[in-house]
């Protein structure tokens, strides 16, 4: 017994030596005074015997289980999940690339584009990676313009980009986002320009939606919008301009003048694709399965992982 403990004592020194202190098998024979075909014995009986275990993390088999254990809930049918950029910037062009390659993956032809953050950041991994032999044949926006310099709201010009770098046909929303009032949106409803737009809103067959956090100090158009109703149903995530909380209810105002896809609308489209930015939080995340909307996502694998976790717990 004892002569089994001393040997399993000097595997396990020679094991550290290799695995744990990169020493190369020479240099450790050398200070051993045995020979290198001897360490490489020793290596494997230490593998053999339990003495060393060696564990693989792979992140694309880890990934798989995560949107496996998604499926399994029913939340969605498939998606991507990324691993984190060195910061968030990294990470939302990781999350670009994987929205890109979920496109093709699904074959998509018809496509309607969302707004914000990420939506501008997947235009600018386009612009460096385009996709001239993508199956998308056309592209159009499902929110209005909005009246602020910022290119990420810049539905119409973000569409052009895309279908730019995509070879697809463009068509684009000449409406604001936010009209003055209910009374004006219903007005530019009625317009040739809205029944256009509407006609390529009926046949998408894939919808890329934005998932983002509901603000902590809503901006003056959402307050006009909804009021207190917001506040009252615990608001936690923003799908396009629509508004939703952790039980994945999307909160209707008769006071919404958005000019957006209809809700109704963007629920017959077969396949629509969640894409959170680098910050989305877990509740936005909860709260957009919850809806029943999503049949697919691109995120953050930790951000799932610790979804996942919380809902175990």
């Amino acid at each position: 017994m004892k002569t089994s403990q001393e040997k399993q004592k000097r595997m396990a020194y020679i094991a550290r030596r290799y695995y744990l202190e990169d020493q190369k098998q020479s240099d450790i024979a050398r200070e051993l005074g045995i020979s290198r075909p001897l360490v490489s014995r020793i290596l494997s009986e230490a593998r053999e015997l339990g003495v060393v275990e060696i564990t693989i993390h792979d992140p694309e088999a880890e990934t798989a289980g995560l949107l496996e254990r998604l499926r399994q809930t029913g939340a969605i049918q498939g998606g991507i999940l990324v691993e984190d950029g060195e910061d968030n910037d990294a990470t939302n062009q990781l999350l670009s690339k994987g929205a890109v390659e979920l496109l093709q993956q699904l074959g998509t032809r018809r496509l309607g584009v969302g707004w914000g953050y990420l939506i501008g950041q997947l235009v600018t991994w386009l612009e460096k990676h385009p996709q001239p032999d993508s199956p998308i044949t056309d592209i159009c926006p499902l929110v209005g313009n909005a009246s602020i310099p910022a290119r990420n709201y810049q539905s119409n010009e973000n569409v052009r980009l895309m279908a730019q770098q995509l070879g697809a046909t463009p068509h684009f929303l000449y409406l604001p986002a936010l009209p003055e009032s209910l009374e004006e949106k219903q007005l530019l409803c009625s317009t040739e320009i809205y029944r256009r737009i509407d006609q390529e809103w009926q046949q998408l067959d894939t919808a890329l939606v934005n998932l983002g956090d509901y603000p902590s100090s809503p901006d003056f158009a959402s307050l006009v919008r909804y009021g207190n109703l917001l506040q009252q149903q615990h608001a936690c995530g923003r799908m396009l301009v629509y508004y939703y909380n952790e039980a994945g209810t999307v909160i209707q105002s008769e006071q919404d003048f958005a000019i957006q896809i209809p809700m109704e609308t963007l629920k017959r489209c077969p396949r629509i694709i969640g894409v959170c930015s680098a910050n989305t939080s877990v509740k936005a995340l909860r709260g957009a399965l919850q809806s029943g909307f999503l049949t697919h996502i691109v995120t953050r694998a930790d951000l799932v992982k610790t979804l996942l976790h919380e809902t175990v717990t």
